[in-house]
């Protein structure tokens, strides 16, 4: 293994010598520094980097090598600002000077102004002692405390959300990265396949490779940024957080606007007298205008149409066609292969037919012959036009990114002595958890399972340890108050302009860099409780009650 791994302690931030210790000097070598954060505990020789690449050895000193990131109002989402933290004991004088080199106006003591993020925090490993960043503040005249910290993640995974009518693969199908099994498909929801990927079984109940490719696929997938994969008996994918997915080498462009049920409601009445049977083809549930009860409602006459696959309620289909690439979903290339054909005593010579898929991508014109075969035709102005307002009902096909994690021992012991009053003061929502300063949905039942949108963390977020493990940031909001209730690490409690200045709570300050982010647009501001109604606190009132 080469030199890497994670460590406690800041960018650029030594740790206390005795947590440290290192390793004797070899004859005629430098002595190598011993990493404490995750528990590989790298060796780590002088100019050199741990396994994870956040942490290195430099001129003796274990530094972060990436950088704390916080949130400002005033500053551009989308735009960072590095400035260096001051030298520990310098003071507040030193503070203001290194808010100085950014562009910054407000008061730092405002909590509703200023965030200190998860990202680049580093974390509790090996558990024992409290967060980095114990960070206390005043929000609308309340003592607020955040506890900032990154954890590290096994039981972990990301849901990924694909907009599309492609059949991607059989439920439960394996989806590999590398080869290796990395996830599985999941269920189809409307309009787009689930994918579930990461997960412990595959960082840890594998070989040292799946673990090692799952890792480095969830970093990735995490960080936004494109990764490959294939699914067993299904398609080739590329993946990325935001963008267009791109299915067996072809980006997606529409996420349709319902299943072909559904089609056939929302256009009926356009349809109605301009076509005398309209079927919308679907792999899931094909739909037909004058059996519908939309087309019963308008008036239409029965057009004698009959389908291939199982019917299910008038108008409705099912299995008209194996799933695939096609029309859809289906396998279909040509769309009248699901028509078993017509009854001769409800259909007529020159029966106009429009067949379409559920997005508007696919779309055939037909008129039936003296035989009632349809017969390609020109389609209509309106018609076209009725196809074309059905493709703009279809929003944009997008790859979505959902980080899901258990938040565990070593993130609640950084937070209290006494876990599980952490867990119930979050169900009571008197605490506000956070990932990376972006909104985080906690999952009803036991424990703390997050879920957080990827989009809407900042860039780089995401981590990893050759555990293998995923990093990842989080944090908790309190009223101070609260936070004492719970046996929170009051005494390490560091205002927030000292933070600012100086860093986490351990380390003797060597230099390193902070990063300024914009909060992105749509993101509450992230340190104030979502309070149910009728309990948001009041300045000087207690925790919970008007």
């Amino acid at each position: 293994m080469t030199e890497h791994t994670r460590t406690d302690g800041l960018a650029g931030m030594a740790l206390p010598p005795q947590e440290l210790p290192p390793e004797p000097a070899r004859p005629g070598g430098a002595a190598k520094l011993q990493c404490h954060a995750c528990p590989v505990l790298c060796q780590i020789a002088p100019g050199r980097a741990g396994a994870c690449d956040r942490y290195a050895n430099r001129d003796g000193a274990l530094v972060r090598l990436d950088p704390l990131v916080l949130l400002r109002k005033t500053l551009d989402a989308g735009a960072a600002t590095l400035v260096p933290f001051a030298p520990r004991g310098a003071g507040a004088g030193a503070a203001g000077g290194a808010d100085t080199a950014a562009p910054w106006s407000g008061d730092l003591l405002h909590a509703d102004e200023v965030f200190v993020t998860g990202v680049g925090a580093s974390t509790t490993y090996p558990d024992y002692k409290p967060a980095p960043f114990i960070v206390g503040s005043r929000v609308q005249g309340v003592d607020m405390v955040t506890v900032v910290t990154e954890g590290i993640f096994s039981y972990c995974s990301f849901k990924v959300k694909i907009d599309t009518d492609r059949f991607l693969g059989p439920e439960q199908a394996p989806v590999r990265c590398q080869g290796e099994a990395v996830g599985h498909v999941t269920t189809a929801e409307y309009g787009s396949q689930m994918l579930s990927l990461g997960g412990v079984q595959h960082l840890t109940g594998g070989s040292r490779k799946e673990g090692r490719i799952t890792a480095e696929l969830m970093q990735r997938l995490g960080n936004k940024q494109a990764v490959e994969l294939g699914i067993d008996a299904g398609a080739q994918l590329l993946l990325q957080a935001g963008r267009a997915p791109i299915v067996n080498g072809v980006a997606e462009q529409r996420m349709r606007v319902g299943c072909g049920s559904a089609v056939i409601g929302i256009f009926a009445r356009q349809c109605c007298g301009h076509a005398d049977e309209v079927v919308v083809v679907d792999e899931h549930i094909t739909g037909v205008l004058t059996e519908h009860q939309a087309g019963r409602c308008l008036g239409m006459k029965p057009s004698g149409i009959r389908m291939r696959g199982r019917k299910s309620t008038p108008g409705r289909y099912f299995q008209v066609a194996q799933p695939g690439t096609g029309w859809g979903g289906t396998d279909l290339t040509d769309p009248l292969a699901i028509i078993a054909g017509w009854d001769a005593r409800r259909a007529w010579p020159g029966l106009r037919l429009l067949i379409t898929s559920t997005t508007g991508e696919h779309a055939g014109w037909y008129l039936l012959d003296r035989q009632l075969k349809p017969v390609p035709a020109p389609m209509p102005a309106a018609v076209g036009h009725i196809v074309q307002r059905i493709g703009q009902n279809c929003e944009a096909a997008l790859s979505s990114v959902l980080f899901l994690g258990g938040a565990g021992g070593s993130l609640r012991a950084g937070v209290t002595e006494n876990p599980v009053l952490l867990t119930r003061a979050i169900k009571n929502a008197l605490v506000h958890v956070s990932c990376g300063g972006a909104p985080a949905y906690l999952w009803p039942g036991g424990g703390i399972t997050v879920m957080a949108d990827v989009l809407r963390m900042p860039d780089n977020s995401f981590g990893t340890v050759p555990t293998p493990a995923l990093v990842a940031p989080m944090e908790f909001s309190m009223r101070r108050a609260d936070y004492a209730a719970l046996g929170g690490h009051v005494a390490q409690i560091r205002d927030l302009r000292e933070v600012l200045a100086q860093g986490a709570w351990h380390g003797d300050g060597a230099p390193r860099a902070r990063q300024w982010q914009g909060l992105p647009a749509g993101n509450p501001w992230p340190s104030w409780p979502s309070w149910p109604p009728g309990q948001r606190p009041l300045p000087g009132t207690p925790a919970g009650r008007d």
